[in-house]
């Protein structure tokens, strides 16, 4: 199939298809040893769940812009700085068995510069620093990846593809 060919989905898929599948259970090993080599990179991003050290406690995010974010207070907004969230998961790595690691550095360095960008497409990141290598991950299962990820973080990432229309 030709990319004049070539569909939004058949252009993410093949996209995706370059990454290097790793098995999660690979990197829970790995980092048993030394957790401090491999660390979470997501930011806040809105509609996550966050602990907030100047409100003490766990609120939504309700929006974020220019370092502030707006918080849901029980039902009222509150103005804290976005440096002083930290998010909450129930596991330091997504609850899907999978993560992945860019085939190509134009997409590690650009997922470095755009960590807020990869965190709204629904993916927490990582570091290996040891390696010096970036990992992403879904924090989810049971529906369509591709439409509620991969094709965002593709169009985010500003990939060009030529429908066949």
């Amino acid at each position: 199939m030709t990319n004049a060919k070539m569909t939004l989905k058949e252009a993410v898929q093949k996209w995706v298809g370059e990454f290097n599948a790793v098995p999660q259970s690979l990197i829970s090993r790995a980092i048993k040893n030394d957790i401090d080599d491999f660390s979470e990179l997501t930011k806040p991003t809105a509609g996550k769940m966050v602990w907030s050290n100047e409100l003490q406690g766990e609120f939504e995010i309700v929006s974020i812009e220019n370092e502030v974010a707006i918080l849901d207070v029980d039902g009222e907004e509150k103005e804290v700085d976005v440096n002083d969230l930290h998010l909450e998961h129930e596991e330091f790595l997504p609850i899907w068995g999978t993560m992945w690691r860019f085939g190509s550095s134009l997409d590690e360095n650009w997922t470095r510069e755009n960590l807020e960008i990869v965190s709204q497409c629904g993916f927490r990141i990582y570091e290996d620093h040891e390696e010096n290598d970036i990992y992403i991950g879904i924090d989810g299962a049971g529906y369509d990846f591709y439409e509620s990820h991969w094709t965002p973080l593709y169009k985010a990432r500003g990939l060009q593809w030529h429908s066949n229309n």
